[in-house]
């Protein structure tokens, strides 16, 4: 394969189910926002702020998970079965033992959240939303690792099957919990957390039967001597794994400060902001499924030492992630209004209010959607080469040194509110595409392969 048009459709074949299971789990999201939304304002604010502080938490696991992707697609290009096990099983330990450890932050999310400064009612009712949804860590953690090891095996089809499955287990389970259809008990809130729960075990526990049983994958008895442990393994993952977790945690946690700055607004500019980040989310994920698939093809280039094919595996998926750019801006700028107006009851009397809020922040959001594309894509590449250490560093002074500084002083002191904090956010994301693009450049994409920059 030595074209970059053979190229961009090797990345479109892996990419496409590695989307489409981004989009179908990002439904999942959108499906409690909007139905939240129908049930009122204050529980849509509070599902929004419990959703972002669950993905949060789930980010650190999240990045154990991606570890697992560069490293499962270099030890198969080289066929070595016997690492892609050893690797994926410690995987799913660490997995394991972190959702234990974070168990607490959902059940004392409460006081947590008033220390933050959010309303005595808004923390309270986030609080019982998360004491249920807490309890899908564990599956959605285990469901990430998964993805990432059928991900480099190019099993990625079922992942998007099992995320459609899940999508709809959710939605089904929404309607009847949240408003009390089907002669169900109507639980608002406590409704969409049992749903989030239910799905998430559905979709790790199809994806666990596929890993284990498929014919093409039942050679690497992923499960067999489950509880046997592998040291040297569990240290490789958690070496790789623990910066990424970091990278991961100060971007999702920028996002997480501006939603609690957006609080400290009232709860319309809240809901307003959690609607404009369910759709910036949905159109994110298409990047995201590209960076997946960019971290395989050049997590398999590397483990060859194909110098020439990282780069060209990294030149397709950056055109491709290019064009979807265009198109979000072009959604954004044209009819921000109808995007909007999806999430909100017709005959809400806030409806007007929360959708030119909305409106304001997603003509923002139209800004930094070439940033946040160029980091994402920048980071799926540099993982490809095993390099996590230095993206980690530049993230934490883009996001937190650069990002949420200039989100306070846009919003607060200069007095431009939600789209001030928003434009934060793109300083942040901005800088850190910037240096995490530099560095795949002037680093891997110009070395042999086999080891990653120090």
């Amino acid at each position: 394969m030595t074209t970059l048009s053979a190229h961009i459709r090797a990345t479109l074949t892996l990419g496409l189910p590695l989307i489409g299971g981004m989009l179908a789990q990002i439904a999942i999201t959108l499906t409690d926002t909007v139905m939240m939304g129908w049930y009122g304002v204050p529980e849509l604010a509070a599902v929004a702020l419990g959703g972002s502080y669950f993905h949060v938490v789930l980010i650190l696991g999240m990045g154990f998970g991606l570890a697992v992707m560069p490293m499962v697609a270099a030890a198969a290009a080289n066929y070595d079965r016997r690492q892609v096990r050893r690797i994926t099983r410690m995987g799913l330990w660490i997995a394991l033992i972190f959702s234990a450890l974070v168990l607490p932050l959902f059940w004392f999310s409460g006081a947590i959240l008033l220390a933050l400064g959010q309303s005595e009612i808004i923390a309270g009712m986030t609080q019982s939303y998360l004491r249920i949804a807490g309890f899908g860590i564990a599956p959605a953690v285990v469901m990430t690792m998964l993805r990432s090891h059928l991900s480099a095996l190019d099993h990625a089809r079922v992942v998007l099957w099992a995320t459609l499955a899940g999508a709809g287990l959710n939605a089904g389970l929404n309607w009847i919990l949240i408003f009390g259809n089907l002669g169900a008990p109507e639980l608002g809130i406590a409704g969409a957390a049992y749903a989030s729960v239910g799905t998430q075990a559905l979709i790790a526990l199809i994806l666990a039967l596929h890993a284990g049983l498929h014919r093409d994958l039942r050679q690497d008895t992923l499960f067999a001597r489950f509880w046997r442990p592998d040291w040297e393994a569990f240290a490789q993952v958690f070496r790789l794994g623990w910066p990424i977790a970091l990278t991961l945690l100060s971007e999702s946690g920028l996002f997480m400060a501006t939603m609690v700055m957006m609080g400290w607004l009232g709860p319309n500019p809240l809901a307003a902001h959690g609607i404009a980040l369910q759709i910036c989310s949905a159109t994110f994920m298409v990047h995201i499924g590209l960076s997946q698939a960019a971290t395989v093809r050049a997590g398999r280039a590397w483990g060859r030492g194909d110098q020439a094919g990282l780069r060209l595996a990294a030149f397709a998926a950056l055109i491709l992630s290019g064009g979807m750019v265009g198109l979000t801006i072009l959604a954004f700028v044209l009819i921000p209004e109808p995007l909007i107006g999806l999430f909100l009851d017709p005959a809400d009397p806030l409806r007007p209010e929360i959708i030119a809020m909305g409106v304001s922040l997603l003509l923002v959001a139209a800004l930094f959607q070439l940033a946040d594309a160029g980091q994402v894509m920048a980071l799926g590449l540099l993982r490809g080469a095993q390099d996590t250490r230095m993206p980690m560093i530049y993230a934490l002074v883009s996001y937190w040194g650069l990002g949420l500084p200039a989100a306070w002083v846009i919003g607060f002191p200069l007095g431009y509110g939600g789209p001030g904090i928003w434009a934060g956010l793109v300083v942040g994301l901005a800088f850190a595409g910037g240096l995490m693009m530099a560095r795949f450049w002037r680093g891997p994409a110009r070395m042999t392969g086999g080891a990653a920059p120090a």
